[in-house]
Order: structure tokens, then sequence, then C-alpha cells
């Protein structure tokens, strides 16, 4: 349990950080780049090794696990989802940003009306990766039916 709370904890940080950037737009960029570098740096790598340990469990547990232990099942599911889509459409949106935010506007132009949509398929993107991981830890903490 404690590789996964260093590995998905400071992605709860990801939205404060982007509510900052947003009302400090000149730093957006500064603050993709960093959550791209914490994501690269700490999260996916710790992510995929929780994916392993999941594994590991998943194979040493009793067989009659598998009728009580359906939690188990649903949580290794659940992870794959979250791995899956962070590693995909997430990495891609924040790259996304990061280019889109990677130069200023020409001068009196209008900032490019990607950037806002982009910013929110990542908010909504976290979200959703964000109930995911609640729901693995309460899976793997309650273990419900056992």
């Amino acid at each position: 349990m404690p590789v996964a709370l260093v590995a998905f904890g400071p992605t709860f940080a990801y939205s404060i950080m982007g509510a900052m950037a947003g009302r400090e737009p000149q730093h957006a960029n500064f603050s993709a780049r960093q959550q791209a570098t914490i994501s690269n740096g700490l999260v996916y790598p710790l992510a995929a090794v929780q994916g392993v340990t999941g594994v590991l469990v998943f194979i040493s547990a009793p067989k009659d696990e598998f009728t009580t232990g359906w939690w188990l099942a649903l949580a290794i599911v659940l992870y794959i989802t979250a791995l899956i889509f962070s590693l995909t459409i997430q990495r891609n949106a924040l790259h996304r940003l990061i280019e889109l935010t990677s130069a200023p506007p020409a001068t009196g132009s209008p900032p490019s009306p990607a950037i806002p949509a982009t910013v929110r398929k990542l908010q909504l993107g976290g979200i959703f990766t964000g109930v995911l991981i609640v729901a693995i830890v309460f899976l793997m903490v309650v273990k419900p039916g056992t």
C-alpha cells in the first residue's frame, strides 16, 4: 500500500496546480511541464510496480479467494482501466497543453481556443482517474464480501 500512496498521491495535487496555473496563465506551461515530469518520473514507474505486485497478490490468492474475493479482480480491472486511460488519453492531452502553451499568443491576438478545451479534457480525465483510484483503495482496504 505505501507504493500506491507514493505513486498516486501526487496526482491529487494536479488539480490544485492546474487551478493555480489558470489564475496565472503565464505559468501554465511550467505547471503542465511540472505535472508531466512528476508523472513520467514518479507516477508511471511506480504504477507499473504496483501493477506487478497486484498480479502477484492475485496469483498467490487461495483458490476460494476468487469466489469471495471478487473485489481483488475488480480492483485489478479498475487499475488497468486507469493506467491505460492515463498513459493514452491523459498523457496525450497533457502533452497537447504543453505544446499549446509553449509560446505566448501573438501580440493583440487572443489565446488559442484549444487551450480551455484541452484543460477541460484534463480536468474531466483527472476526475475520472481520481474516482478510479479511490475505488481501488476502497476495495483493497475494505475487501468487501470477505
